[in-house]
């Protein structure tokens, strides 16, 4: 019979497991306090509801806002959840649903417009293409691989800038950028709010033609059509443009949504 020994550091690394997944145990049971009833926590709340002393909560908590998990009123002290998690829900919420619905919109609209469609999601920081249906009635197929980061100078980019439902944040993604590409862009997003749809050409030789898909909570996805510039036109009155926004509110429509508010759609008069 042999005895099996541990070396100090592999029962150091042990221990340091079983202390991270005790402090991501810890966190999820923070988080699993806040519901509808309970939309807002102070530290000694917390700490009273999980049995722990003030202190560790607080530093829970502190830990969590700097993270973006929650956030904390300045004046009552209270604590609710906090940007990122409401987008990481609202992503996750409108992931399952438009990715669900949206296929059968997109295969018809590559065969009206003879171009490829394109769906994207917002993560944390732009767009990131989730779906693509490809055209493939023309001899040159124009495609964008599926977990595509966008710039924030793609037409996707700038529909999600104008409509998200966090505008500080948009603010601070545009801050970063120099001061005349900035200011393009800010110009950019505020005719895409007057207009409702955005043509751009991130890419040389490529245009994007894309309008915004809303659910009950907003914006929740933008569909584009993507083609040669020599074929796919960026002009206001294109009728590859009419179909992608009829597309789009037609999506917006089974996903229960509402569509531009100042959006009127001709074929309702």
């Amino acid at each position: 019979m042999t005895k099996s020994t541990r070396s100090p550091d592999g029962a150091r690394a042990d221990r340091g497991d079983q202390a991270d997944i005790q402090a991501v145990s810890r966190v999820s049971q923070i988080l699993s306090l806040f519901d509808p009833a309970t939309p807002e926590l102070t530290a000694g709340e917390v700490a009273e509801r999980l049995g722990l002393n003030r202190t560790t909560a607080y530093r829970y908590c502190t830990s969590l806002v700097a993270a973006g998990l929650l956030e904390r009123d300045p004046e009552g002290g209270g604590y609710s959840p906090g940007g990122l998690l409401l987008q990481l829900g609202a992503f996750a919420i409108g992931h399952r649903r438009v990715i669900n619905l949206a296929p059968r919109h997109m295969q018809s609209l590559a065969r009206a417009t003879r171009c490829s469609s394109v769906l994207s999601l917002w993560g944390l920081t732009g767009p990131v293409v989730s779906r693509v249906e490809e055209n493939i009635s023309t001899a040159v197929i124009v495609s964008v691989r599926v977990g595509s980061h966008l710039p924030l100078d793609a037409a996707q980019s700038k529909v999600f800038l104008a409509y998200h439902g966090d505008q500080l944040s948009m603010e601070r993604l545009m801050a970063n950028l120099p001061g005349p590409v900035r200011e393009e862009l800010r110009a950019d997003v505020e005719r895409v709010r007057t207009v409702g749809h955005c043509s751009a050409m991130s890419t040389p030789g490529i245009v994007a033609v894309a309008a915004p898909v809303f659910d009950e909570y907003g914006i929740c996805a933008t569909l584009a059509i993507i083609g040669p510039d020599n074929t796919l036109s960026m002009s206001d009155d294109a009728p590859e443009l009419r179909v992608v926004v009829d597309t789009a509110r037609e999506l917006t429509r089974e996903l229960g949504g509402h569509y531009r508010p100042d959006d009127v759609d001709q074929r309702a008069m």
